[in-house]
């Protein structure tokens, strides 16, 4: 099958993503991925028990294309728009990655240290995962919104608490890849 070998330019997807904040803005709604996840344990009868998942869930159901379009599009980029090509890293790069224990750094965007089912499944894995779902929850929520509710949707509509909320996933992001990361792994 054929690749494209180079991702959309800046002047391509910069655009599409300021025409949809448009309309999204224009008509009222807010873009995000947690919204989605609340929405969806409300169709499944959360309401019934917890009080924040009581809400017109019917309201949200053109947000449930967001999801549809992240597993399309992940679908997509795997497999017709992956370059089977060695990624193009500095040395130095490599270095720090092999320090780390990725073995073939730089072969694949996915790692097989981190993204095979066997890293997925084992004890580590599987304890990454549910802690960090239990924090990207409890921050979401701390939040008032996710990643990219907040870059997208908030700055774009020039809100300070999105603009403070970036800051601060950012700087975690840091702590996480800096401090954090090295001692995992």
């Amino acid at each position: 099958m054929e690749y494209i070998s180079q991702p959309w330019p800046w002047y391509i997807s910069g655009p599409c993503i300021t025409i949809v904040m448009f309309l999204l803005l224009y008509f009222g709604r807010t873009f995000g991925m947690s919204s989605n996840l609340r929405t969806m344990c409300a169709i499944g009868g959360a309401g019934k028990r917890v009080d924040f998942f009581k809400f017109d869930w019917k309201s949200q159901r053109w947000n449930l294309v967001v999801v549809l379009g992240a597993i399309v599009g992940g679908f997509i980029a795997q497999y017709v728009l992956s370059n089977p090509n060695p990624i193009d890293l500095s040395q130095n790069t490599i270095t720090d990655l092999k320090a780390l224990g990725f073995e073939n750094a730089g072969e694949n965007l996915l790692p097989p240290e981190l993204f095979s089912w066997d890293a997925v499944l084992s004890f580590k894995g599987l304890s990454i995962l549910l802690i960090g779902g239990i924090l990207v929850g409890f921050g979401t929520r701390y939040a008032g919104g996710c990643t990219s509710g907040h870059a997208i949707t908030g700055l774009s509509s020039l809100q300070l608490p999105s603009l403070i909320a970036v800051i601060g996933f950012f700087l975690g992001g840091l702590i996480m890849i800096h401090i954090i990361f090295p001692i995992l792994f």
